[in-house]
């Protein structure tokens, strides 16, 4: 257990450095620039950005065992399986651009519209960024977390909480103790106009994880989900500049109730189509590239009838949101010395995807220990033990592994 609760934690600061986390993380950057001359204020933001993890991370543990103990078979990231939840992740992302990029302000008072700060919104500004990061930072799995993930889902709730909350703490620990030393806010260059220009240079990595998440959901549910999201995305646009106008005329002490209310009115028009949601089904995935096309389908029986035939057999365990998955699958899997390689070993390729939920994937992933993804498995030719690849893959780890399992197979 110790093991695993420190593989946890190692696993959780790794995590900071996955780009699915870069967007969010950013914004703390910012907000250390921002308290330059104010050490007691990065202390507290730095305790209420790890209380968003934590306490975020406690409530996604909590849905995750509920869900296995009704006999779901899901894992780490398995909100993310959700087009609703992805839809809402969405609008989140799209507003803190929108907020970066000056359309409107939060938690600031009328005094200080227009200033990068904010003191008790500023708290809670940090322990939502912490509680946004911990639930984006679910697509990435980072090198020691998964042993620890698939570990903490085999053994009893209090002891799975346990090592969730270890990995939540190592998530955190980077900013946090980094807004413990005022000794680094010399190295940290004096706040000034500057900051206003960097504040909007940090919308962009938000308005890409928006993009990439309106990829993950059109294939989740298909064109007509893409529809409605680029809908409700314009809607919420709308609204949040008809919200900056009216914290405009406030500060000038006219009228803006109105605009308040119109504002309202057009957040309520997106929760039919969000709602609508809920009832998208699965899509049927056309292959985006020659190795896909060619890959068997893979199933629990699938595997049981081609395994031990002569051949060796590669699953890949993937996912649209899983960005790690993706990165191996343009950086190894589907590179020419890879596809050779198959070629050469007469290696059957099969994917397993997990975009949408499906209780055998997750089932299998938990057969083999791993609380999520990515998993990739080898089948030696001859049917021996199969043999569970790196998470993060590189051509050589691939081609060695399939050599192997081929030459088991010539030497039965």
């Amino acid at each position: 257990m110790l093991t695993a609760i420190a593989a946890a934690f190692l696993g959780g600061i790794i995590l900071n450095l996955m780009p699915c986390v870069f967007p969010v993380i950013s914004l703390k950057a910012l907000s250390l620039i921002r308290h330059h001359d104010s050490p007691a204020q990065a202390r507290a933001e730095g305790l209420a950005f790890l209380g968003g993890v934590v306490v975020t991370m406690l409530l996604l543990v909590g849905a995750l065992l509920l869900a296995r103990a009704g006999g779901s078979a899901v894992g780490w990231g398995f909100q993310l399986q959700s087009p609703l939840v992805i839809a809402l992740l969405i609008l989140v992302m799209l507003a803190s651009a929108l907020n970066l990029f000056g359309l409107f302000e939060v938690g600031l008072s009328v005094q200080r519209v227009g200033e990068v700060g904010g003191g008790r919104g500023g708290l809670t500004g940090s322990a939502l960024t912490g509680a946004l990061a911990i639930i984006v930072a679910t697509p990435c799995s980072a090198p020691f977390m998964a042993s620890a993930v698939g570990y903490a889902l085999t053994q009893p709730p209090l002891v799975s909480l346990v090592i969730f909350v270890a990995l939540a703490l190592g998530f955190a620990a980077p900013f946090t103790l980094i807004s413990f030393f005022p000794l680094l806010a010399r190295i940290l260059p004096a706040p000034g106009a500057w900051m206003v220009t960097l504040k909007h240079a940090l919308a962009f990595p938000m308005l890409g994880a928006v993009a990439w998440l309106i990829w993950v959901l059109e294939r989740q549910a298909g064109s007509e989900a893409l529809a409605l999201i680029l809908a409700c995305c314009i809607v919420l646009s709308f609204a949040a500049w008809l919200y900056g106008i009216a914290q405009k005329r406030r500060m000038m002490g006219r009228r803006h109730w109105p605009q308040h209310l119109a504002t309202a009115l057009f957040v309520l028009i997106m929760v039919p189509p969000l709602a609508s949601l809920t009832s998208f089904s699965a899509q049927p995935e056309a292959a985006e590239a020659s190795d896909a096309a060619a890959a068997v389908a893979w199933s629990p029986q699938n595997v049981e009838a081609i395994k031990g035939q002569g051949k060796p057999v590669l699953v890949n365990f993937t996912a649209s949101w899983c960005i790690t998955c993706q990165v191996n699958d343009r950086t190894s899997l589907s590179t020419q010395a890879v596809k050779a390689a198959m070629a050469r070993t007469n290696t059957i390729y099969m994917v397993a995807d997990s975009t949408k939920y499906n209780p055998d994937v997750e089932q299998a992933l938990s057969d083999f220990g791993r609380g999520g993804l990515p998993l990739y498995v080898v089948y030696p030719a001859d049917g021996g033990k199969p043999v569970v690849l790196p998470q993060v893959l590189t051509p050589r780890i691939v081609i060695s592994a399939l050599d192997k399992a081929t030459e088991n197979g010539k030497k039965t």
